[in-house]
C-alpha cells in the first residue's frame, strides 16, 4: 500500500438533498478512511462534488418549472452544507459545471479522439415528436423485462437493480410528453468496451480475486462473462459538457463520461489552491487510487471509467472499489420519490449538536456486505445505551474523579500496567479493520475499548479506595485517564466533533496513530486537565415518537396518492371499497400548480373486453387524440363490455403506468357513483374531438 491516497467518494446527484442511505453507503465511510489515513501520517486527497449533468437534473427542473442551472445552484449548496455539517472532511468538493471541469472533460475526450479510440456509429435512438428531442435513457420509462416494475428507466430498474436499454423496456413512453417514442437516426461517438475485456479480465479478475469485495468482484465477473458492448460517450442533448467538435451541435458527454473526470478535475483544483501536482496523485504508480461507491454504480467505475483511463493511457488504476450495499429506512427501501427518507439537512437542524451520534449509528449499521435498516428505536438505542451509557459514562467518571480528587491533575500510575495493553491493541485492531474497509468491526474495537475502561473502574471502585488506598486509587485513575485519552484520539475518525471535545477536555493534542500504538503512555502525571462538558445526552422517547410519526404521515400521503392512481384499476373488494359510496368531506386544498399538472383528455373507447379471471376488471383500447392505448378498470359490475365500444369518455392522460393482471395500463378513467351504488362515467355533454384537454 503506498502512502500516497487518493480518495474519491461518488458524485451525489445535485437534485435534491442527501438522505442517510447516501452517508451510510458512501459518505461516512470514506470520510472515516480518509481521517484515518492522515492519522496514519499518509498524504491524502479526499475529492468529490456535485454531479450536476445528469437527467435527474432535468427532469427536476422541469417539474419545477426552472432552469437546470437553477436546480444545481440549489442543491449543490445544500448538498456541500450537510456534508460540512456532518463533518465529512473533503479537501475538495467542487461541481461538474465549472469552467475547469468543462476544460478537463473536453480535454480528456479529444485525447480519446486524436487517438482514435472511438467509433462513430448511426443509430436509432427514442425521438419524442411532440417535444421534439431525442430522449435520454432517464426520460424514458416503461415495463422491466426482468421483474415487471413498469416505471423502470431506460438505463436502470429501480426496483430490482437491473441496468437496461431503452430497447429493453416494455411498452416504453416519454417522460416529457407521455406519448410513446419513435425510433430516429443519430450519429454518437462510441466507446467500444469489448475492446478492454482482455485487460479487465486480468486486471480485475486475476489481479484483484482476493483482495476486493465479493460483491463488486462478482459483479463485474458477471458483465464480462455476458460480452461488453461498444456504449455511446455522448449524448443528444441540450444540458451538459458540450462535445468540443464544430460539427457536434446538439451533443453533449454522456454523463457517465463526464461525471468521473470531476475527480480528475476536482483534483486538479485543489492542486492548484494547495501548491500541489496533481499528477502525483493520477498518474504516478505509487499512489492508490481508492473509489467509495454504492452498488449500483460498480459497472460504472470498475469498468466504463478503467476503460476510458486505459484508452486514455496516462492514468493509474482504482486500487480498491470498496462498493457498499443499500440502507433501508424502518424495513423499507429508501425512496426520494416518495420521501421515505432522513434527509442530512433536515436531521442537522432537529438534532442540533448531535452530528455525532448519526455517524455513529450509521456506521454501526453499514451495509458493508449486504442491505441493511436504520431504525428511529434502534437509534435511539445506540445513543441511550452506547454511546451515553457506556462511551460517555466512562469518561464522565474519570474526569469528575480526577477533578475531585486531585483538582484536575493527572495522579502518579504505575506506566507498565497490564491494563494499559489494551490500548494498543485497540489501536492495532482499529487499523487493521480500516485497512479492510471493515467499519463495523473497526467501530465494534472502539467500543470494546469505552467498555473495558468502564468495567476497569467499576472493578477498581477508586471512588471507595481513596480512603483506605489512595496510592492504588490514584494509579486507578492514571490507568483510566490512559484509556480515556485513548479514546480521545481513536474517536477522531468516526466522531470527529466528540474527538475535539475530549482533546481538549483533556488538553491534548492529536497524535500519530502509530504513537498511539506503540506509547507507553499518553498523557503524563501532573498534566492539568480541564473541566468535564456534556460529550452526549440521552434522546426522548417524545423527540423519537416525533420521527415517527414524520414517517408516519409520509406513508398516510403515500397511499393517499397511491389510492388516486388506482380507483378505477384496482381489483376485487379492495377496489370497491375505494368508491366512494356518500358524500365525502371535501380533501384538503391544493395549489392551482398541482392542479395544472393533471392532464384531463377527451378520448373514445375502441375496445373493450373482460380480463381473464377477474371478475371486475375490464380491458379497454382508448383513442385519446394523442394515442391509442390500453387501460383496464375495475368497472365490469357496472358496465357490459359492448355497450361501452364508441363511447366517448374523460380519462386522466399522465398517470404513470401500472401493470394489472399482466395487463399495463396507461390511464385512468374519470367515474363517479350513482345512487344505487353502480358506476357511471363522466362524459362530455356533446361528442367532441379526441384529445380536448379538460380544465
Amino acid at each position: 500500500m503506498s502512502d500516497r491516497k487518493l480518495i474519491t467518494a461518488a458524485l451525489p446527484y445535485a437534485n435534491g438533498p442527501v438522505h442517510i442511505g447516501h452517508l451510510a453507503g458512501v459518505y461516512i465511510p470514506a470520510d472515516v478512511y480518509a481521517r484515518f489515513q492522515r492519522r496514519s501520517g499518509k498524504d491524502v486527497a479526499f475529492i468529490c462534488g456535485s454531479d450536476e449533468h445528469g437527467i435527474p437534473i432535468t427532469i427536476r427542473a422541469k417539474k419545477e418549472g426552472v432552469t437546470p442551472q437553477d436546480i444545481v445552484d440549489k442543491y449543490h449548496g445544500i448538498i456541500k452544507k450537510s456534508f460540512a455539517d456532518l463533518g465529512i472532511s473533503f479537501d475538495e468538493y467542487s461541481r461538474t459545471t465549472s469552467a475547469k471541469h468543462y476544460d478537463v472533460s473536453q480535454d480528456f475526450f479529444k485525447t480519446l479522439y486524436n487517438k482514435e479510440k472511438f467509433t462513430e456509429e448511426v443509430s436509432e435512438q427514442y425521438f419524442d415528436e411532440q417535444a421534439n428531442e431525442f430522449l435520454a435513457d432517464r426520460y424514458i420509462v416503461g415495463t422491466c423485462p426482468n421483474c415487471g416494475n413498469v416505471n423502470a428507466y431506460g438505463d436502470q430498474c429501480e426496483n430490482c437493480g437491473s441496468t437496461l436499454s431503452p430497447s429493453e423496456l416494455i411498452n416504453p413512453h416519454s417522460m416529457l410528453s407521455g406519448n410513446i417514442p419513435v425510433l430516429k437516426e443519430t450519429k454518437n461517438w462510441y466507446l467500444p468496451l469489448n475492446d478492454y475485456e482482455t485487460f479487465l479480465n486480468q486486471w480485475i479478475i486475476e489481479g484483484h480475486r482476493d483482495d476486493w469485495k465479493t460483491n463488486v468482484y462478482g459483479q463485474v465477473k458477471s458483465w464480462l462473462n455476458d460480452g461488453l458492448k461498444p456504449r455511446a460517450m455522448t449524448r443528444d442533448l441540450n444540458w451538459g459538457v458540450p462535445v468540443p467538435f464544430p460539427n457536434a451541435e446538439g451533443k453533449v458527454l454522456y454523463v457517465w463520461f463526464d461525471a468521473p473526470i470531476g475527480y480528475i478535475s476536482f483534483t486538479q483544483e485543489w492542486a492548484e489552491k494547495t501548491g500541489k501536482n496533481w499528477k502525483d496523485y493520477w498518474q504516478d504508480p505509487k499512489s492508490d487510487l481508492i473509489h467509495f461507491i454504492g452498488k449500483d454504480n460498480i459497472v460504472f467505475h470498475c469498468i466504463i471509467f478503467p476503460a476510458m483511463m486505459k484508452a486514455h493511457g496516462d492514468y493509474i488504476m482504482p486500487t480498491n472499489v470498496p462498493a457498499f450495499e443499500f440502507l433501508n429506512l424502518e424495513n423499507e427501501k429508501i425512496s426520494t420519490s416518495r420521501n421515505w427518507a432522513v434527509w442530512a439537512h433536515e436531521y442537522v437542524e432537529e438534532f442540533p449538536g448531535q452530528q455525532d451520534v448519526l455517524r455513529y449509528a450509521l456506521l454501526s449499521s453499514a451495509p458493508e456486505t449486504k442491505d441493511n435498516n436504520f431504525t428511529w428505536k434502534d437509534f435511539q438505542t445506540k445513543n441511550n445505551s452506547e454511546l451515553v451509557g457506556i462511551f460517555g459514562n466512562f469518561i464522565n467518571r474519570v474526569v469528575v474523579l480526577i477533578h475531585k480528587y486531585y483538582d484536575g491533575v493527572i495522579p502518579a500510575g504505575n506506566a507498565d500496567a497490564e491494563e494499559l495493553i489494551e490500548i494498543k491493541r485497540a489501536a492495532a485492531e482499529i487499523a487493521q479493520y480500516l485497512e479492510n474497509f471493515e467499519f463495523r468491526n473497526s467501530l465494534t474495537a472502539l467500543m470494546n475499548l469505552a467498555r473495558f475502561g468502564n468495567q476497569y473502574l467499576q472493578v477498581e471502585e477508586p471512588w471507595k479506595t481513596i480512603k483506605d488506598n489512595p496510592e492504588k486509587a490514584a494509579h486507578s485513575l492514571f490507568v483510566g485517564a490512559q484509556i480515556a485519552v485513548a479514546l480521545a484520539q481513536l474517536s477522531e475518525p468516526f466522531m470527529p466533533f466528540s474527538s475535539e471535545k475530549l482533546l481538549t477536555m483533556f488538553n491534548v493534542e492529536k497524535l500519530n496513530w502509530s504513537d498511539i500504538e506503540t506509547k507507553d503512555i499518553l498523557i503524563e502525571t501532573g498534566h492539568q486537565i480541564n473541566e468535564s462538558s456534556l460529550l452526549f445526552s440521552k434522546i426522548e422517547d417524545t423527540t423519537i415518537e416525533f420521527q415517527i410519526q414524520k414517517l408516519e404521515n409520509t406513508k398516510e400521503e403515500n397511499k393517499k396518492a397511491v389510492a388516486l392512481q388506482t380507483v378505477s384499476q384496482s381489483e376485487g373488494a379492495e377496489a370497491e371499497a375505494q368508491i366512494p359510496k356518500i358524500l365525502l368531506p371535501a380533501k384538503d386544498e391544493i395549489q392551482f400548480d398541482d392542479f395544472t399538472k393533471i392532464d384531463l383528455r377527451t378520448a373514445t373507447i375502441l375496445t373493450a373486453e373482460k380480463v381473464e379471471k377477474a371478475d371486475k376488471l375490464l380491458k379497454f383500447t382508448v383513442d385519446t387524440g394523442v394515442d391509442v392505448r390500453t387501460v383496464v378498470s375495475g368497472v365490469a359490475e357496472s358496465f357490459k363490455p359492448e355497450e361501452l365500444i364508441g363511447k366517448q369518455v374523460m380519462i386522466l392522460l399522465n398517470l404513470a403506468p401500472r401493470k394489472i393482471r399482466g395487463i399495463v395500463s396507461q390511464g385512468m378513467f374519470l367515474l363517479t357513483t350513482k345512487a344505487d351504488g353502480k358506476l357511471t362515467f363522466v362524459t362530455p355533454d356533446e361528442n367532441v374531438a379526441n384529445g380536448i384537454e379538460i380544465g
